[in-house]
């Protein structure tokens, strides 16, 4: 098996940091999601104006599923 993160060939028996080869690219790879560098896909019909307007109604202490008034 080989590490996604260093390209390490190692036995996934031989590590309790599966996929990973050791501790430190598990952290490695952890500081990537964690620090934005890896994202998910994400597909959204919303506009810029639905998000002004959900923070418009926090912004106002209202919650984002509350009618207007």
């Amino acid at each position: 098996m080989r590490c996604p993160i260093c390209d390490k060939t190692f036995q996934p028996a031989d590590t309790t940091a599966a996929p990973f080869c050791s501790e430190r690219c598990r952290t490695i790879d952890l500081g990537r999601w964690l620090g934005e560098t890896y994202s998910m896909p994400v597909e959204s019909e919303a506009s810029a104006e639905d998000f002004d307007e959900l923070d418009e109604r926090r912004a106002n202490g209202r919650r984002p599923a509350d009618a207007d008034e």
